[in-house]
C-alpha cells in the first residue's frame, strides 16, 4: 500500500480562502472583546468558531484524498515454511511441538488469512529444508529435514522471481539455520521479508549425541573403540547414561508429524555390550563415552549408542522430558571381517625372513601363512645329467616315488609347499587361474626374479590387485626389484618405486630417495 496524498480540485481559489479565513478570524476575535467571561473562555470559543469557519472555508479547495493499492493477482506474495528436523523440538511448559504449532498456524481453524492475502497478491507457498520446494497447500508438512538451509532459500526465491513482481515474503521458521556461518550472509536484492517465528525464547532441556566414531582393525578377535560425545543442556549435576548395544537389522525410521526417530526394529534381538555413567558439571561441557568392546558376530555389526538421563528416565517428549529424543541414539557400523587371511609367501631360497614371519602368526587364528620356497632353481635338460638315461632331478633321488607322474624334472625348479591347506594347494605351483589365486588376501615376493613368472602369471598378479582388490608386497634381496628384471612388467608396474631409474652399472650402494611418484601426485 502506497501512502495516500491529498489533491485540491479548486486551486483557484486558494487566495480567496486565505483572506476570507483572515477576515473571519478578525471579526469573530472582534466580536468577543467586551464579553463577560474570563478571557480563556473568551479565547476558547473564538478558536471554535474560527475552526469551524476555516473547514467550511476549505471545502471551496474540492479536497481530493487519493491513495494507490496493488491491483489484485497482479503481484505476487510468497509464504516459506520451514520443514527441518528442529521443528520436533518441545519447548518447555508446551505440550506441542514446534512443527504443531507452526501446522496449526499454517492449516489450523485460524488460518484464513492466507485467504485475505489471495485476495489481493498471487500467493506462492514454499517448503525449505536441504533445499527450496514448491508447495500447492501445507498439508503435508513432515519435519524430516536434515538440515534448515534459510539463506539458501532466500537466495532461490530472488532468483525464481528475479523480474516480477515479488510484494513480500512470509517466513515461518524456527530460526534455527544450519547454512549461517561467523559473518553475515550476502544476499541478493530482496523484498520485503516478515518473519513468525516458531518457538520459545526459554532455555530447553536436551540430551544429544554428537560424533560418534567406531576405530577398528581387520581381525574379528581385535576389540573395537567406539567414541560417543554428549551434549547435555539443562542436566548440569545430572548423571547420564549411555548404553552401546548390539542389534541384528537395521535401523528402521518411524516417520510422523513432528520427527523421524530412530529406532531398531521392535522384532531384532538387542545385546547390551557396555554401560558407563557420567555426571554432567555444567551446560557447557561435552562428556565424552569410550567403549572398549568385541561384537558377538563376525562380519559387519550395527552397534548403537543410547543415552538417556539416569535420574529421570522420560519416556516422552514435552514438559517432563527432553525436547527431542530423536537425538538420543545413533547407530555406527562395524566391519570384523571374515577371518582367516590367506597370505601367500613366495621366496626363491630358503631364508630366515619365512620362519620368523612363520612363527610371529603361529598362533593367530586370524592370519594363515601358506609358503611355497624354491630351493632348486630350473635346469636345462641337457645339462646336469645324473645316472645313463635318468630324467628325474638327482635332489630328490632316493626319495618316494620315483615315477615319471611324480618325479621332478630337470626342466622345473624344485619348490617345497609348507602349511596348505591339503594336497592340491599350490600342487601345480604359482597360481594360473583367478580361482587359485584370488582366494589370498595378499601375497609376499621375496627374493624371486620376474624370469620365475610366465607372463599371464604376470597379468593375472596386476587384475589380483587392480580387479580383486589384493595386496601385493615384495621384499628386497639379490634378484628383486630392478636385479629381478621387473622393470616394464606388469608386476613392477605396481610396485611404488621407479625401477628403470637405479644405477646398475656400478656396486654403490643403493640410494634411496622418498617422494611422490607421477601418479601419487595425481591422487587427490
Amino acid at each position: 500500500m502506497i501512502p495516500a496524498t491529498i489533491i485540491l480540485g479548486a486551486k483557484s481559489w486558494i487566495t480567496g480562502v486565505v483572506l476570507l479565513a483572515l477576515a473571519g478570524a478578525a471579526l469573530i476575535s472582534w466580536s468577543y472583546r467586551g464579553k463577560p467571561g474570563s478571557l480563556q473562555f473568551r479565547a476558547l470559543c473564538a478558536g471554535l468558531k474560527i475552526t469551524a469557519l476555516t473547514l467550511l472555508l476549505l471545502c471551496l479547495l474540492e479536497p481530493l484524498w487519493s491513495s494507490q493499492q496493488a491491483k489484485p493477482g497482479a503481484n505476487y506474495f510468497a509464504i516459506l515454511a520451514d520443514n527441518s528436523q528442529s521443528l520436533g523440538i518441545h519447548d518447555p511448559k508446551n505440550p506441542l511441538a514446534r512443527g504443531q504449532v507452526m501446522t496449526n498456524l499454517l492449516t489450523g481453524n485460524g488460518a484464513n488469512w492466507q485467504e485475505s492475502i489471495e485476495k489481493t497478491f498471487s500467493l506462492r507457498r514454499f517448503t525449505f529444508d536441504e533445499r527450496l520446494q514448491a508447495a500447492p497447500d501445507f498439508l503435508n508438512l513432515n519435519f524430516d529435514g536434515r538440515s534448515s538451509s534459510l539463506i539458501s532459500a532466500l537466495k532461490e526465491v530472488s532468483t525464481r522471481f528475479k523480474g516480477q513482481p515479488l510484494a513480500g515474503a512470509l517466513i515461518f521458521t524456527d530460526g534455527i539455520a544450519t547454512d549461517l556461518s561467523g559473518d553475515d550472509p550476502v544476499l541478493p536484492q530482496l523484498p520485503p521479508l516478515y518473519f513468525v517465528a516458531v518457538g520459545g525464547t526459554t532455555p530447553i532441556r536436551d540430551l544429544s549425541l554428537g560424533r560418534v566414531s567406531a576405530d577398528q582393525t581387520a581381525f574379528e578377535d581385535a576389540p573395537v573403540t567406539v567414541v560417543a560425545e554428549v551434549s547435555a543442556v539443562g542436566f548440569s549435576g545430572r548423571r547420564v547414561v549411555a548404553e552401546l548395544r548390539e542389534v541384528d537389522k537395521p535401523a528402521k525410521s518411524a516417520t510422523n508429524k513432528l520427527a523421524t526417530v530412530t529406532k531398531p526394529l521392535t522384532n531384532a534381538p538387542v545385546v547390551v555390550l557396555a554401560t558407563e555413567t557420567q555426571r554432567v558439571n555444567s551446560d557447557k561441557e561435552t562428556l565424552s563415552f569410550r567403549f572398549n568392546v568385541r561384537p558377538t558376530k563376525p562380519g559387519v555389526n550395527l552397534l548403537e549408542v543410547k543415552i538417556r538421563d539416569a535420574d529421570n528416565t522420560p519416556v516422552t517428549t514435552g514438559e517432563s522430558g527432553e525436547a527431542t529424543l530423536a537425538n538420543n541414539a545413533r547407530i555406527v557400523a562395524v566391519d570384523r571381517g571374515r577371518g582367516p587371511y590367506n597370505v601367500l609367501y613366495i621366496s626363491g631360497r630358503p631364508n630366515w625372513e619365512f620362519k620368523f614371519l612363520n612363527r610371529a602368526v603361529n598362533e593367530d587364528d586370524q592370519v594363515r601363512l601358506v609358503g611355497m620356497i624354491r630351493v632348486a632353481k630350473r635346469e636345462p635338460k641337457f645339462s646336469f645329467r645324473g645316472r645313463q638315461g635318468e630324467t628325474s632331478n638327482p635332489l630328490f633321488r632316493g626319495f618316494g616315488n620315483q615315477s615319471a607322474e611324480e618325479i621332478e624334472r630337470y626342466d622345473q625348479p624344485v619348490l617345497v609347499r609348507l602349511n596348505t591347506r591339503d594336497k592340491d594347494e599350490l600342487k601345480t605351483g604359482f597360481p594360473k587361474t583367478p580361482e587359485d589365486l584370488f582366494p589370498y588376501h595378499a601375497i609376499i615376493i621375496d627374493d624371486l626374479e620376474a624370469e620365475f613368472f610366465t607372463p599371464e602369471q604376470m597379468s593375472l598378479l596386476q587384475k589380483y590387485v587392480s580387479e580383486r582388490g589384493g595386496s601385493v608386497l615384495m621384499l628386497g634381496g639379490a634378484e628383486s626389484f630392478s636385479q629381478g628384471k621387473y622393470q616394464r612388467t606388469p608386476i613392477g608396474d605396481m610396485l611404488p618405486v621407479y625401477l628403470d631409474h637405479a644405477d646398475t652399472t656400478t656396486n654403490a650402494p643403493l640410494q634411496v630417495k622418498f617422494n611422490l611418484t607421477r601418479e601419487g601426485m595425481l591422487q587427490p
